[in-house]
């Protein structure tokens, strides 16, 4: 077997468990779901010891996702459709609503969770997505993490990949460069209508170290190793006051995000 009959029957293995995923997940959907859960609380031992969050951020993230199921449920009416994703105790919001004003309730609600840092709201005013949008979303979700694990100069479980409407959001932890090579493999794929990052850029020094803390508290056994933080350090944002929901999990300080945590790379 040649080296190029290799790669592409590697390359073909991924793509196929990706969409092996995707239709699983597919199956379980219908036209009548008013909330998806972005999948944190869906994570094997494999994906804790490889994720660049720490393993309070990951736990984190799936009482996040949970909170905000819950209480977006409670909200729901027959006109919104929610996704709720969460990294690094960072949320997206996609999906779509009836109004305006049901958009900035979601926001809010999803914003009073405890251990969230900020909110990313990109929900639409107007219908829902189809059985059909969804199925192609999911289908432009595998071939993006199939491209992205495809590709040598990048560590694809930096990047969370959630897709609507052919738009890709890219989440997750990583360099400038590794970005932008993600940003551009992304836009290549067919059927990417836009790309927005919803990414933390600290830089390489920074990388390495709180990889470094990471690994170090794992051997420890700890859940709350110091995170990555920006090449320009600022004030640490204050711990939240407890609450009747508050995570078990000890949260660190945390440098604040920008005001907007979402930039776009549309397609050329």
């Amino acid at each position: 077997m040649t080296m190029t009959t290799m790669t592409m029957t590697s390359s073909t293995r991924r793509f196929a468990l990706a969409l092996t995923l995707g239709a699983a997940l597919v199956a379980g959907l219908s036209a009548c779901v008013p909330l998806v859960v972005g999948g944190a609380a869906v994570m094997g031992v494999g994906m804790v010891a490889t994720d660049r969050r720490s393993s309070g951020a990951q736990l984190d993230d799936q009482g996040i996702e949970l909170r905000a199921a819950a209480r977006v449920r409670d909200i729901a009416n027959d006109q919104m459709y929610v996704s709720v994703t969460s990294y690094n105790r960072q949320v997206l919001l996609t999906g779509a609503v009836g109004s305006e004003a049901d958009r900035r309730r979601v926001e809010e609600e999803v914003s009073r969770i405890v251990n969230v840092r900020s909110v990313v709201n990109e929900l639409t005013v107007g219908s829902s997505s189809t059985f059909q949008d969804r199925s192609n979303d999911l289908y432009i979700t595998g071939k993006v993490k199939a491209s992205l694990l495809d590709a040598k100069d990048i560590f694809a479980n930096s990047f969370k990949v959630v897709t609507e409407r052919g738009v890709v959001y890219l989440m997750g932890i990583a360099t400038r460069r590794e970005t932008d090579r993600a940003t551009d493999i992304t836009r290549g794929v067919s059927g990417v209508v836009k790309v927005v990052r919803v990414v933390e850029v600290v830089s390489e020094a920074d990388l390495a170290a709180s990889q470094a803390a990471n690994q170090a508290a794992a051997q420890r056994g700890g859940t709350g190793p110091a995170p990555v933080t920006s090449a320009t350090p600022s004030a640490p944002s204050p711990s939240p006051a407890p609450s009747s929901s508050s995570s078990r999990v000890p949260l660190p300080p945390m440098e604040p995000l920008p005001a907007s945590g979402a930039t776009t790379s549309p397609i050329r």
